[in-house]
Parts: C-alpha cells; sequence; structure tokens
C-alpha cells in the first residue's frame, strides 16, 4: 500500500514526534533525516498519507501528527522483527535486579510493576493470576501454639495462602498431622472449582473422630479460594504521566488516573484483548472506552510452563516509544517467566 519513500517519511514523522510531541513540518524531516529529496517532495508524500489516513493535520498548525492506524502500522512492522534480546545489555541489566533479593512468587509478581515502571519511566499494571484452573499441591496444617493453628494452602502454580485457624479446643500436632495426610488425599490434586463440590458432597463425614474440626476449617478453606481465585491489580508510576507534555492539562491527567485506579476497566481490557503473541499492544481509539481514546497499552504475559497466570503493562500516550518499550517488555516478561518457572522447579 505505500510505497519505500512514503515508508521512510512516515517512519520519520513517527520517530520525530514520539521525541517530540510537536507537529511535524516537511522541514524538520528534511533537515533530520537524509531521505535524498526536496522539502517539497516530502510535502507531497505528506500530503497523500494524510490522505489514506495515516496523518492528521492538527487546527492552527502546519505540521502533520501520525494517526492511530499510522501506530498500527509501525507497531505491526515492529512486532514482526524477531530481535535476540539474550545477552544484550538491557538483558543483563534486568537480570541484575531480580538476582538481587531472594523472590517469592506472589511478591515477585505484585513487585514486578514497580521494576517495570522503573525501567521504563511509564506507568506499569500488572494483574495478579486468576487460579480457577489452579490445583492444590498440598494442604498443611501446623500447630503455632495451643490456641492457633496455621493453614497453608500450596497450588500447582505456586501460589501459596496461608490462613490462621482458632480451634475451640486444643489440637496435638500428632492430630493435626492425620488431618492433613486426610485433606490431601480427598483434595491433592483437585481444582478451585472441584474443591467447592468435595465440600458440597461431604466427603469429610468418614473422618467422624475430626469431623468437628473439619467443619471449622472448610469454612476458612473457602475463603482462602476465594482469595485465590479474585484478580488483584497492581499499578506504579501514576504520576509519571505528568512528564509528558499532553498531560500538562489537569483533567486528562484525571482521567488517566481514574482509568489506571478503575480496577474492574484494566481487567476487562487484559482479560479481553488478548491474543496469542507474546505482547499484545491497544492504541488509542482501538480501545472502547471513550475516555481513554488517547491512551495506549503495550501488555505481555507471565507463564509457568504452558500456562499464563498474570499479565503485565505499560501505559501512556499513543505517541509511546514502542521500538524500545517493546523490546523492554519482551525481555522483562522472559525473565520474570524464567523466574517463575525456576521458583516452581521447572527449570
Amino acid at each position: 500500500m505505500l510505497d519505500e519513500r512514503k515508508l521512510k517519511v512516515l517512519y520519520a514523522i513517527i520517530n520525530s514526534y514520539i521525541s517530540s510531541a510537536e507537529p511535524i513540518g516537511s522541514r524538520t524531516i528534511s533537515k533530520n533525516y537524509d531521505l535524498g529529496v526536496s522539502s517539497a517532495t516530502i510535502r507531497n508524500e505528506m500530503s497523500d498519507l494524510e490522505d489514506l489516513g495515516f496523518l492528521s493535520k492538527p487546527h492552527s498548525s502546519a505540521g502533520r501528527v501520525p494517526s492511530d492506524k499510522a501506530y498500527r502500522f509501525y507497531v505491526n512492522q515492529l512486532l514482526k522483527q524477531n530481535k535476540q534480546s539474550i545477552g544484550t545489555e538491557k538483558d543483563i541489566e534486568i537480570k541484575e535486579i531480580l538476582a538481587n533479593k531472594s523472590w517469592e512468587m506472589e511478591e515477585l509478581i505484585r513487585n514486578s510493576a514497580e521494576m517495570l515502571s522503573a525501567l521504563t519511566s511509564y506507568t506499569a499494571i500488572v494483574a495478579s493470576p486468576k487460579l480457577k484452573t489452579s490445583k492444590v499441591k498440598t494442604i498443611q496444617l501446623l500447630s503455632l501454639d495451643d490456641l492457633r493453628v496455621l493453614m497453608i494452602i500450596v497450588c500447582d502454580t505456586g501460589i501459596v495462602k496461608k490462613a490462621i485457624y482458632k480451634p475451640k479446643n486444643p489440637i496435638s500436632s500428632d492430630q493435626l498431622s492425620t488431618i492433613s495426610k486426610f485433606l490431601n488425599i480427598k483434595l491433592q490434586g483437585l481444582s478451585m472449582d472441584e474443591l467447592l463440590i468435595q465440600f458440597e458432597n461431604n466427603v469429610f463425614e468418614e473422618m467422624y473422630k475430626y469431623k468437628g474440626v473439619i467443619d471449622e476449617l472448610i469454612p476458612i478453606i473457602n475463603d482462602s479460594i476465594e482469595d485465590l481465585t479474585s484478580i488483584d491489580l497492581y499499578s506504579y508510576g501514576l504520576t509519571k504521566i505528568l512528564n509528558f507534555p499532553e498531560y500538562r492539562d489537569v483533567e486528562k491527567v484525571k482521567e488517566f488516573i481514574s482509568f489506571v485506579e478503575d480496577k474492574d476497566l484494566i481487567l476487562d481490557i487484559l482479560l479481553n484483548n488478548s491474543s496469542s503473541e507474546d505482547i499484545d499492544i491497544l492504541i488509542g481509539s482501538e480501545n472502547k472506552y471513550a475516555p481513554i481514546k488517547d491512551i495506549s497499552m503495550i501488555t505481555a504475559t507471565y507463564k509457568i510452563g504452558n500456562k499464563t497466570i498474570s499479565k503485565v503493562g505499560l501505559v501512556g500516550p499513543t505517541r509511546m516509544d514502542y521500538l524500545n518499550l517493546i523490546d523492554t517488555l519482551k525481555i522483562f516478561s522472559a525473565n520474570i517467566t524464567d523466574m517463575l518457572n525456576m521458583l516452581m522447579g521447572n527449570q
């Protein structure tokens, strides 16, 4: 659809606008890019690109700005590039950041938004795992003292849920061990939904000696399952949007912050706009929500084995630095995924 010269002009305008946030004129392109043609020729190409919907001309400006259609074209070309990121300076930097601390799985996922925001200077978000399909690996009951018992549920995805149980009567460590073994026989390998079915079917009646204790434990396990199957959303770097000149308007800043803090809205976008690709990008008007038509979101997945357990993303104006951000997010998500699999013993 676009010949080589039009492509060069379009890419020059996109890169210039990403850097400057100012409408781009033909003289700027002629001065900063050696395209081998005159300013007049560049002007003609810009006019053609505008007619094709790749550029728009802001009111009161002689320059042009890229449209969402232009960004989509540009991004699709970037996504076709299979860059080898292992061993790059960025890859080494991310590995060093992750190696500086001994991580637990939940902590790693939760804090990844902060790390990603620091790396990119953009607002970052991360959705914690959706674990309805996760299965019970083990359930342990441990005595803390005469009045308290610690219950630990470990899932096959590495998520650990802990809860304190206060029995009506003291329970010895041997009794807790017996109950733990029984619970594991009945519950090990079951998904969260299957656990609830087991509770409804009263599969614990045969353990009549400890029926009272198990009856007390079931609501606690139920509450733990509800926590495990919910999705938490973490964001970091909200105020970094103020670094972009598009957000000098207080009302626009308020809209952006309201968007990022709207858990249901963000999760709807994250969960319903995913593809089979490693990286998903939603650009401006592609978003169905009117207040954020000038916002773009780049997201990637964290996986354990072949199972996606979490999504992480960067949010900013449509003139995001897609080239660097796509590369950084690919490397970042790959390193987090490697660490998650290492924590799970899959490597």
